[in-house]
C-alpha cells in the first residue's frame, strides 16, 4: 500500500485507486425526510416498565419527556395484556405514537444479518483493530459481512494494512488526518449495502449484537440505532479510575431503553458503535467537526423526522481511558464541542432546562429564610393543582399533581447543583472568592451532588473518591465548554433554556415530544392527548 498516494488496500491482495480525498470533505445537506410507510403488521410493541397507568386503563404516564395520553376504549383493549401487534392502521397510528412518546418499546423479531457493512474509523491502534476483527470474524452473525477499515492518517499505516489483510477487511487510507467525521463519510461513500454498523477501534461487540440492533430497522422510520457502552474488564486489578469508569462513562447512556430525542433523558448516542440506514444519514457526519459529530447527527436525523433507538439489551465493551492527565484532556474535549453544538443546533443542548415556577422556588428555597421557603412552596402547590385539574380522571389526581410538581421541583435543583459545579464552575468559583455565602454554598453542592451520584451509580469506590473523582470530570468538562465558548466567541453553551407551555398544547412537529413535567432537563407544561 502506498499511504501518501491514497490508496486503496484489498484484504485478498487487490488495489485501487481512491479519489475520494481529492477535493475538500463534503458537506452534509439536508438530510432526506422518512418514508411514509407505516409500521408494518406483525410489529410488536410492549409497555415500558416506566409506564404508569390508571386502573381502568385509560390514562397513561410516562416516556422522556414525560407525557399523559389519554387513551379510547379500543386502545384499553389493545393493552390490556401490556402490549399488542401491528394488524391494521388504527393499531400501527396507535403503536406510532407510543413509540415516539416511549411510553411502549419495540420487540421486533430476529432475522438473518445481511445487508449490512461495518465501517471501522481508525489511526494506528494496529493491536485493538486486530481484536476487533478477531472478534467480528468470531461471531457467526458477522464473521460473512464486508468489513471497512478506514485508516485516518496512521504513522504507521504499514502495521493496519498487515492487520487488515490478514482478516480480509478492505483498508481504505486517508493522506493525512482529517478527523473521525471524515473517516466514517469515506466509509459510508464506499460502502453498498443498506446498512453500516460503525464501530471505534476500541470497542469489542457481544455475540450477536448486531442482529439484535438490525431489527429495529423493521420499523421504516428508523434511521439509526444503539447499543449500551460499557467498560472493558482492565486486564489488571482496577484502579480508581476504572472503577469509576465503570459507572460513569460519558459513553454509557445507561439500562433505560427508548427513543432518542433531543432535550429529554436520552438525548443523544455515542458513534463508538451504531447502525444506521444509509438512505437517511446522507453525506454522513459533519467533517468539520473532530469533537461532538455524533450528537449532531443525532439531531439532525431528529429534525428531519427520522426515529432513533436506543437498545441497551445489547452491550459492547469499550477501553475507556483511564490514565490522569489522559483522561483530563479527553473530558475536556468533550466540553469543546459545546459550542458548535449549541450554535448549529440553538436551544437543544442547554446546561439547564426547567420551568420558571421551578426556578423561582429553588432561587426562594435557596434563600434560606421562612417567607420566601413558604412562597416557594406556595408555587409548588400551585402547580400542583393546576397539574391535577388536567387529570380529573386518574386514580388520585390531587395526589398525582403533588407527585409531579415536586418531581419537577427536585428535577431542577439537581441541574442547579450540576450547573454550579460543572458547566458554570468558573463563576461559581469567582463568586465563592468574594462571598462566604456562596463559599459554603458551593462547598455545599459540590460534596452533596457527588455524595448523591455515589449512592444513584452503586461506584464500588468510596463516597469521598468518587466525590472527588466527580469533580475533577466536572472541572475538566467545564473548562473545556468555556475554552470552545471563547474560541467560538459565543456564550451559546452557557445559556439555560425556559421550558414554557406550547400553544395549544401542540408541538411544532408531530413526531416531537409532547410534555408534562419534568424530571431533569424536562419542561413543565400539563398536556393531555386523547387517543
Amino acid at each position: 500500500m502506498t499511504h501518501a498516494g491514497g490508496i486503496l488496500s484489498g484484504g485478498h491482495g487487490r488495489t485501487s485507486r481512491f479519489a475520494g480525498h481529492a477535493g475538500p470533505p463534503p458537506r452534509p445537506g439536508t438530510l432526506p425526510s422518512p418514508p411514509p410507510d407505516r409500521l408494518p403488521d406483525g410489529f410488536a410493541v410492549e409497555l415500558a416498565a416506566t409506564t404508569h397507568r390508571s386502573r381502568d386503563g385509560h390514562l397513561m404516564l410516562g416516556g422522556s419527556p414525560p407525557r399523559l395520553l389519554r387513551l379510547g376504549a379500543a386502545a384499553v383493549r389493545l393493552l390490556e395484556d401490556g402490549g399488542f401487534v401491528v394488524t391494521d392502521d388504527a393499531s400501527a397510528a396507535l403503536a406510532r405514537r407510543l413509540l415516539d412518546a416511549g411510553l411502549v418499546h419495540p420487540r421486533p423479531p430476529l432475522s438473518p444479518v445481511h445487508g449490512t457493512t461495518v465501517a471501522i474509523p481508525i489511526r494506528d491502534r494496529a493491536d485493538q483493530l486486530d481484536a476487533l476483527l478477531t472478534a467480528l470474524r468470531a461471531d457467526p452473525s458477522t464473521s460473512p459481512l464486508p468489513v471497512l477499515v478506514v485508516d485516518d492518517g496512521s504513522q504507521d499505516p504499514d502495521a493496519l494494512a498487515r492487520v487488515a489483510r490478514r482478516h480480509g477487511a478492505r483498508l481504505l487510507a486517508h493522506p493525512r488526518n482529517l478527523g473521525p467525521a471524515a473517516a466514517r463519510n469515506t466509509a459510508l461513500r464506499e460502502a453498498e449495502t443498506a446498512y453500516v454498523a460503525f464501530c471505534d477501534s476500541d470497542v469489542i461487540p457481544e455475540p450477536g449484537w448486531l442482529a439484535a440492533l438490525l431489527a429495529h430497522f423493521g420499523d421504516p422510520a428508523v434511521a439509526l440505532a444503539a447499543p449500551r457502552i460499557v467498560a472493558l474488564p482492565p486486564a489488571a486489578p482496577p484502579r480508581a479510575l476504572d472503577r469509576y469508569e465503570q459507572v460513569r462513562s460519558p459513553l454509557d447512556m445507561g439500562s433505560r431503553e427508548g427513543p432518542v430525542v433531543p432535550v429529554s433523558m436520552l438525548s443523544y448516542v455515542p458513534s463508538a458503535t451504531i447502525v444506521v440506514r444509509r438512505s437517511a444519514v446522507g453525506a454522513g457526519f459533519a467533517p468539520g467537526m473532530r469533537v461532538g459529530e455524533d450528537v449532531d447527527l443525532c439531531m439532525r436525523l431528529h429534525e428531519a423526522g427520522w426515529r432513533l433507538r436506543y437498545v441497551p439489551s445489547v452491550r459492547v465493551a469499550h477501553r475507556h481511558r483511564t490514565d490522569l492527565r489522559g483522561w483530563l484532556a479527553q473530558r475536556a474535549g468533550y466540553g469543546t464541542g459545546a459550542a458548535d453544538l449549541a450554535l448549529r443546533h440553538p436551544g437543544r443542548v442547554p446546561p439547564l432546562y426547567a420551568a420558571p415556577w421551578s426556578l423561582a422556588a429553588c432561587a426562594l428555597l435557596l434563600r434560606g429564610r421562612p417567607a420566601p421557603a413558604a412562597t416557594a412552596l406556595a408555587l409548588t402547590a400551585l402547580t400542583a393543582v393546576r397539574v391535577a385539574r388536567r387529570m380529573p380522571d386518574a386514580d388520585h389526581p390531587v395526589r398525582a399533581g403533588t407527585l409531579l410538581s415536586l418531581a419537577a421541583l427536585r428535577g431542577t435543583a439537581e441541574q442547579l447543583l450540576r450547573c454550579a459545579t460543572r458547566h458554570h464552575w468558573p463563576v461559581a468559583v469567582a463568586a465563592a472568592a468574594v462571598s462566604r455565602r456562596a463559599r459554603y454554598a458551593l462547598a455545599t453542592a459540590a460534596v452533596a451532588e457527588g455524595l448523591a451520584d455515589h449512592y444513584r451509580s452503586r461506584s464500588s469506590l468510596g463516597p469521598l473518591t468518587h466525590t472527588a473523582i466527580r469533580r475533577l470530570d466536572d472541572l475538566a468538562y467545564g473548562w473545556g465548554v468555556w475554552q470552545g465558548a471563547l474560541r467560538r466567541r459565543t456564550a451559546a453553551p452557557l445559556l439555560p433554556r425556559l421550558a414554557l407551555p406550547a400553544r395549544g398544547g401542540a408541538a411544532k412537529r408531530p413526531w416531537e415530544p409532547r410534555p408534562l413535567t419534568p424530571t431533569s432537563h424536562q419542561p413543565a407544561t400539563a398536556t393531555v392527548e386523547t387517543w
